[in-house]
């Protein structure tokens, strides 16, 4: 084995430009083991049983479970459900039943969510440009509509919540679900059962794995009964005879002198694959024997088992730890261990993506933590986060392994948090939150700042700076999330905090009130963001400098306040002041000059100012053509405000213009199901009506409102209104 990518044949995903090259697939499927020869007696039909627009669960055998006893029933839970969801999704697509496959590990909602994201560039061709929520809602509306055949599947669902309102389903489509719990399984899902493997499926994977060495078969029946035909401990077991001179029956005998020590030490009789990893562990060490296989298996242990991006093991903390406190480990080592685990079956490496996606089973996981001595569980745990945080790219990129770093920070914080805490917490909480809020993963960043939050109160107290920064981020996570009430309390929570620990002058306690401010205006609070506002902008000059950008933002906030609460003419001439103050401190084209014009040419068009506001809007058009190019949403969102303003002022026919570029602007970059492209098209169909082009206007209503009622509630005054159209046109 060898740590590089073999991009697989086939599939061409979609470029920047939005083409894209079918079939199409996204994620990483988990590679077959070695002697995989499927299940036709104990594993139900899956093609059979999975036609298109059906969905299907496979879950433990719960009638097995209970023949189990206590001590067997969690590794029972290793049953070989992802292999047989991997053999189904591979049997389809090489047979080209699929245009899409979609692979998503589902162990928390924001996994989701990164999944339908990477599935829907690949599926558009487009970077995303919205929230992830927004894209997985645009994605879901997709797959419920599309002639294109698809497959989504969701491996290892751990929590319902996790798929709320993110059930994809459609006509076209098949959807297979993994889950160790079949009570996470939603009603009007069929659920299939899958338990031990038949005495012949069982001797058919050990006859194909040493397949090699036919000798090495003597012994297989009572190996198979042994081992009472659990899919894991044969996995681990097959992968330990084939790397040695071993048959099947000197394995047994091993495996029965193990069986009785660990029942002896424990009073309780084990399951066979906790018989089998500890012999599994004895070979690693004996293939690899530089001393690096106990380590990096700690570290796998502790990080999201279902993809621990490579690069977490080679980075210094890592090197180090693996060394043995000795000379840092080089990645020779690293890969002659992880080769070395991989031969004995107790992880393997998914080569299709960049760094390599390393996999253990959680169950095994488990088991490897349990058995740690607690000096090794809290040195592996530091050193895991060490590692995560020197792993992440300080340019991240969408997708993996972002996503990835993110999902083993998660592991790492549920299963060793107190070692995360040591001093404060860990700068990788900082940094797993920071990349949530960049994916614009924006519920799922607001319950990892809250976490954050609460547990940092908890222990270090509510007025600990490193507190109050989680707090913030907290608060402006609510903000993304469209949550601006909550965000306001929050905001105000801090300022409190820190205008009693700070005072009133202080620079901390004047952006405290920026951002109050800002929140207030987005709860629609304009009259509480006035009061709050009201000294901010001269307090920052004298504090901080009148180019300061506090200084330079609160004179923008202050007149969003005005403009919000009708105080129109405070708005325009705060917005005169607060342009005139950038251009001079940052030039007439800097984004956030480019944001003032474009809040002044809205001031001028609400106050009446129409000749004005079309001006300004004209200007910001071209500016942001100029400096962002024409695909940038503040470009597309300044050419839908010049349409309005054009409309408002009767000019019907450059409004048409107008509205056109917006609206295939937004459709390009957003994509076509997205709330600002459908209002585009209302406003667009507006215009047709209005130049007496009625078949365009209720061609382009009829799609719009349809599209609407999908994701606006029913009493939402747009879709109304669009239906009071279109009656008065006569909808026939």
């Amino acid at each position: 084995m060898t740590m590089v990518v073999n991009a697989e044949a086939g599939p061409a995903v979609g470029t920047g430009s939005g083409t894209v090259s079918w079939p199409v697939r996204s994620g990483a499927v988990p590679v077959l083991a070695h002697g995989y020869a499927g299940r036709p007696e104990t594993a139900p039909d899956l093609a059979g049983a999975l036609p298109a627009g059906a969905a299907v669960a496979l879950v433990p055998d719960r009638v097995a479970g209970a023949a189990a006893g206590p001590g067997h029933r969690d590794w029972l839970r290793a049953s070989g459900k992802t292999q047989l969801a991997a053999a189904l999704a591979e049997s389809l697509w090489h047979s080209g039943g699929l245009d899409l496959l979609v692979w998503i590990q589902a162990g928390s909602r924001a996994a989701v969510l990164s999944g339908y994201a990477s599935a829907t560039a690949a599926v558009t061709g487009r970077t995303q440009a919205s929230s992830s929520e927004s894209v997985a809602d645009q994605f879901l509306g997709w797959l419920g509509e599309t002639s294109h055949s698809w497959l989504v599947v969701l491996d290892d669902l751990v929590d319902p919540a996790s798929l709320d309102g993110l059930w994809p389903a459609g006509p076209a489509g098949r959807v297979l679900v993994t889950c160790a719990d079949p009570a996470a399984i939603p009603r009007g899902i069929r659920v299939l059962p899958v338990g031990l493997l038949s005495q012949r499926e069982a001797l058919g994977h050990l006859m194909e794995r040493l397949s090699v060495n036919p000798g090495q078969r003597l012994g297989a029946i009572d190996l198979v009964r042994t081992m009472n035909r659990e899919p894991a401990a044969l996995t681990q077991a097959s992968a330990v005879i084939a790397s040695s001179a071993m048959s099947c029956h000197s394995y047994r005998e091993h495996f029965v002198r193990r069986h009785q020590q660990l029942a002896e030490s424990s009073g309780a009789p084990p399951s066979a694959s906790a018989v089998t990893w500890t012999l599994s562990f004895e070979r690693a060490s004996q293939l690899a024997p530089g001393g690096a296989v106990q380590p990096l298996l700690a570290l796998a242990a502790l990080l999201d088992g279902h993809g621990i991006p490579a690069t977490v093991l080679t980075t210094p903390s890592a090197a180090g730890y693996l060394g043995g406190g000795g000379a840092p480990a080089d990645g020779d080592a690293v890969v002659a261990a992880l080769s070395a685990l991989e031969r004995v079956g107790l992880l393997t490496v998914t080569p299709g993506t960049a760094p390599p996606a390393i996999r253990v089973n959680p169950v095994l996981q488990a088991a490897l933590r349990a058995a740690m001595p607690e000096a090794m569980f809290e040195q592996a745990a530091r050193v895991a986060a060490d590692a995560l945080r020197q792993a992440w790219p300080e340019a991240e990129a969408p997708g993996w392994p972002a996503s990835g770093l993110r999902s083993c920070t998660a592991a790492l914080w549920q299963a060793a948090g107190s070692q995360l805490w040591a001093g404060g917490f860990h700068p990788v909480l900082i940094r797993a939150g920071d990349s949530l809020d960049l994916a614009r993963l924006t519920g799922p960043a607001v319950d990892h700042w809250r976490d954050l939050v609460i547990t940092s109160e908890e222990l270090l107290g509510s007025g600990d700076p490193r507190t109050v920064v989680a707090g913030q981020r907290l608060a402006e996570a609510l903000l993304a999330a469209g949550r601006a009430e909550e965000a306001a309390a929050w905001f105000q929570r801090l300022l409190d905090t820190q205008a009693v620990r700070l005072g009133p002058d202080h620079r901390d306690v004047i952006g405290a009130r920026l951002r109050l401010g800002h929140a207030l205006v987005a709860a629609r609070l304009p009259d509480r963001a006035i009061f709050v506002l009201d000294r901010v902008p001269a307090d920052a000059g004298r504090v901080l400098g009148p180019q300061h950008a506090h200084t330079l933002g609160a004179a923008d906030e202050l007149a969003a306040a005005y403009l919000a609460a009708g105080r129109l003419a405070d708005a325009v001439s705060e917005y005169r002041r607060a342009l005139a103050d950038r251009e001079r401190s940052q030039g007439s084209r800097a984004p956030e000059t480019m944001t003032t014009r474009h809040c002044l040419a809205d001031s001028y068009l609400a106050s009446g100012q129409a000749k004005e506001a079309i001006a300004a809007y004209k200007r910001v058009v071209a500016d942001r053509e100029r400096v962002l190019g024409p695909d940038h949403l503040d470009t597309i969102r300044a050419q839908y405000s010049l349409g309005a303003a054009y409309q408002r002022t009767g000019k019907t026919v450059a409004a048409e213009r107008a509205h056109e570029q917006a609206r295939a602007g937004f459709e390009r970059v957003l994509g076509p199901r997205h709330p600002d492209a459908l209002r585009s098209r209302a406003e667009l169909a507006l215009v047709y009506h209005q130049l007496g082009r009625y078949g365009d206007a209720r061609a382009l209503l009829r799609d719009t409102v349809g599209r609407l009622q999908r994701i606006a509630p029913d009493d939402d005054p747009l879709v109304a209104g669009l239906r009071g159209i279109l009656a008065d046109i006569g909808d026939e």
